[in-house]
């Protein structure tokens, strides 16, 4: 396979980013919602994506959409304003191929150029894949969740994972 290309979401990727997500919450602990998301829901997140100027980055490979990255606010207090959260998509077909590798680099720029401090990472603890990933980016472990969350009969454990884009940084 080659290398995907990496550009910013339009209208159009809806349905493919959609399907994506959709797989995720059917069959895997990385999302804890239980219900796959309609059309109309999606369309919402998109547009809170762009009015909160929130990158939603499509990994294209082989002419379709292969994965997405995207992040949003942490919490919503204004203490936080300057971390962010953000998710990794990627079709089951591309999984392996570096598809997420290839999203993590611009994100997390775009993060920088944003201006944000601390990018988060909430992952379901028994997702070994997903916390060496996070590793490689320089991504640590802060804290564990014990049981907060519940999916496919069983209680999970939501880990945490941060990376500091301006160490050091200091806001006035």
């Amino acid at each position: 396979m080659t290398a995907p290309t990496i550009r910013v979401a339009t209208s159009h990727d809806l349905e493919p980013t959609l399907e994506i997500y959709n797989h995720a919450v059917r069959h895997t602990t990385a999302s804890y919602d239980y219900d796959p998301r309609l059309m109309l829901e999606h369309q919402k997140w998109y547009a809170d994506k762009l009015e909160h100027n929130f990158p939603l980055l499509i990994a294209e490979q082989e002419g379709q959409v292969a994965g997405f990255a995207t992040y949003g606010m942490f919490r919503t207090k204004i203490g936080y304003q300057y971390t962010v959260e953000h998710s990794v998509y990627v079709h089951p077909e591309f999984q392996g191929h570096g598809v997420g590798s290839a999203l993590m680099p611009p994100l997390i720029e775009v993060a920088r150029a944003q201006n944000h401090h601390v990018m988060m990472a909430g992952i379901d603890s028994s997702n070994a894949g997903s916390i060496a990933f996070h590793r490689r980016f320089g991504f640590v472990e802060v804290g564990t969740l014990p049981q907060v969350g519940f999916k496919f009969g069983r209680w999970l454990d939501l880990l945490f994972m941060q990376l500091t884009l301006d160490p050091g940084g200091s806001r006035t």
